[in-house]
């Protein structure tokens, strides 16, 4: 019985061997078909995906920027549906890293790309739900979906994205996978990465950002469209806001004080996201960078453009534009223009036209649009447009009889007779002109013909010591690309069109006695890396002699010449400057100007209506002048005072 109860007992045990032995087996088995299938799906999974070094390659689309002189002040970004600026880690707020690291993957720098409980918390509620509703993702994760994946969810997308973060984890530093990640992200308004937010939102580079800005920015991450400021979740977005605040503070990125007073501080939203900058230059220096380049690519390829405005006289011509701009309302003027530029190089430094608002509504309102209204804010009278390409300019036309003149071999000491004078049949009709104030002087001086603006002698000087087609060459050599012949006398009270950037550079080359450079508003081009693929170094080409410039110089420039016309104290002369200048006044008084210059700097101003209705009965040295004479009076305070050679004397002709 003994020996037979020890059988059992050997029995037994080999039994329970037997079953552990099979079970084993039968687990192993399990596991190497279950790690065969897992390789299988792996590799039908993992077959087309990207390689995690692609970021290494990748050509984010940047927009391209359009700066003032400095390259401090941001005028404009061309952009297709993202407006990215890529900046270095370095360049980037501590906060706003903070913040998005608090809210978004609190773990980033200790997990290896995935966040274990993360993902087994969203798988088993997903599997309750039957969806694919949460990630727990990392941000390799979000990096890995935005940048290779669409937004579906599905099982097999969510695999793919761990094994891409994964490896992207062990290949690259996790400074380096946050810095894509901030570059990359989108925060809605067609902002991606955090540079073109930051710039979007508050109108300051990320590196500036504050607590409460960055946990604002770190609020959006989760629904840039739904939490936009400038929609109706706004409430939503600041809630949040406070929420990612609080996180920071349990993360201890900020003590419970910054958190208290972050709460506490007003969020000032940039007004308008899309805004233009000096609008009008803006503008057109794009329209020249599209012609070049097309739309396309600067969309794309994040170039970096310094035109040649200089932001503080911009300002100038601004405060100047505005204030003229209402005070002009009392003579029936609607509109100006007004531009400067540095004669030596031809860089437009300001450009205004109007108030400078370009959104402003036309008057009257309900106008059609251009030469229909007294005042279309899309309408640039500095550049003209196709169609409708200027202004007549009046008397500010004459210079170019006058230095056509001295080429002749006349001077200022040169004399004519102001006298009533019957010039003949030109056109249909006889042509006998009159001076502004309706008196004759007798005989006169070219230097008293042309600084007080006398219209009889000019007529004289253009018909019999000028000539009509020389004058007219003069014009055109020195950059005045309207006239159409044929010229009749009127051309030397300003009978054709012209365009005021055209005059104001075609006076500049008085200015650098008589070398001529055509105006630009570019410097320079840099690509996304830096490289500058482009650089304004036009060379100035001689058109006229500098005798005959600087006497032109010395005229236009003599205070006491013009005092018997327009005062001693008029909005032409500068206390202790020396400024050239000239006004025009066009028939009917549609059109007021005046165009002045030092060796530093040349600016001109238009003033009437886009209808081409007349103004009220007021000289343009009061419209136009009062305007060019608030801006350059400031203009003047930043440049060296500098003052015009004196010409040679020479013998007058016969």
């Amino acid at each position: 019985m003994p020996e037979r109860k020890s059988y059992l007992k050997i029995f037994q045990r080999d039994k329970k061997k037997s079953v552990f032995f099979f079970i084993t087996k039968l687990t192993g088995l399990g596991l190497l078909v279950f790690l065969f299938l897992g390789t299988i799906v792996f590799i039908v999974i993992a077959r087309d995906l990207p390689r995690p070094e692609k970021f290494t390659e990748k050509q984010f689309i940047q927009s391209t920027k359009i700066f003032d002189r400095t390259g401090d002040v941001l005028l404009y970004e061309i952009y297709g549906e993202e407006k990215r600026t890529i900046v270095p880690l370095s360049e980037m707020s501590d906060h706003l890293k903070n913040a998005i690291i608090a809210t978004e993957d609190s773990g980033f720098y200790n997990h290896f790309g995935i966040d274990l409980k993360g993902i087994l918390r969203s798988v088993l509620i997903n599997l309750k739900l039957r969806s694919v509703t949460y990630g727990g993702s990392t941000l390799n994760q979000q990096l890995i979906r935005s940048t290779f994946f669409s937004l579906e969810k599905t099982f097999e997308r969510k695999f793919k994205e761990i094994l891409l973060a994964l490896e992207l984890d062990r290949r690259y530093s996790k400074d380096q996978i946050l810095e894509w990640y901030l570059n990359q992200i989108p925060f809605g308004s067609n902002s991606y990465g955090v540079e073109a937010a930051s710039q979007s939102y508050f109108q300051k580079k990320a590196a500036d950002l504050s607590i409460e800005e960055s946990a604002v920015l770190a609020a959006l991450i989760q629904g840039p469209s739904r939490l936009s400021p400038y929609g109706s979740n706004k409430d939503i977005l600041l809630a949040r806001k406070d929420y990612v605040l609080d996180r920071m503070e349990n993360e201890g990125y900020i003590s419970e004080e910054e958190l208290k007073e972050a709460k506490e501080r007003k969020i000032i939203f940039n007004d308008n996201p899309v805004s233009i900058k000096a609008p009008y230059f803006t503008l057109w220096a794009k329209q020249q960078l599209e012609e070049k380049y097309s739309e396309d690519f600067l969309k794309r390829n994040g170039l970096k453009v310094y035109t040649t405005l200089d932001w503080t006289f911009q300002e100038y011509a601004e405060t100047a534009a505005r204030e003229g701009f209402e005070r002009n309302k009392a003579y029936h003027a609607y509109n100006e223009g007004l531009v400067a530029l540095n004669p030596k190089t031809g860089e437009v430094l300001a450009m205004v036209v109007g108030n400078g608002d370009y959104y402003a509504d036309p008057y009257p309102k309900n106008c059609i649009s251009g030469i229909d209204c007294l005042f279309d804010p899309k309408f640039n009278v500095v550049t003209g447009t196709k169609g409708n390409p200027g202004r007549q300019p009046g008397s500010s036309f004459k210079p170019f009889v006058y230095v056509t003149a001295f080429k002749n071999g006349f001077n200022d000491q040169t004399t004519v007779i102001d006298e009533k004078t019957n010039f003949g049949i030109w056109g249909e009709e006889e042509y006998i002109p009159r001076n502004y104030d309706g008196l004759f002087r007798g005989e006169v001086t070219l230097r008293e013909a042309l600084s007080q603006s006398l219209n009889v002698p000019s007529v004289k000087v253009l018909l019999d010591l000028a000539g009509i087609d020389n004058s007219a060459k003069t014009a055109e050599d020195l950059g005045i690309s309207t006239l159409k012949p044929p010229y009749g006398p009127s051309i030397v009270l300003g009978g054709w069109e012209v365009k005021l950037i055209e005059m104001v550079s075609a006076y500049g080359v008085f200015a650098t006695n008589g070398t001529k450079i055509q105006p630009s508003a570019i410097l320079k081009i840099e690509d996304s890396s830096g490289n500058i693929i482009e650089e304004n170094k036009k060379t100035p080409k001689r058109v006229l002699s500098s005798n005959i410039t600087k006497l032109l110089n010395d005229v236009l420039s003599d205070n006491n010449a013009r005092a018997p016309m327009f005062g001693y104290n008029s909005t032409l002369y500068f206390p202790g400057y020396q400024v050239a200048a000239k006004t025009g006044t066009t028939q009917d008084y549609r059109d007021t100007w005046a165009i002045g210059y030092t060796p530093s700097i040349v600016a001109g101003v238009w003033v009437g209506n886009n209808n081409n209705e007349s103004m009220f009965k007021k000289p343009s040295v009061v419209v136009a002048g009062s305007i060019f004479h608030r801006f350059m009076e400031q203009a003047l305070l930043s440049l060296p005072m500098e003052e015009f050679e004196k010409p040679i004397k020479e013998e007058p002709s016969n």
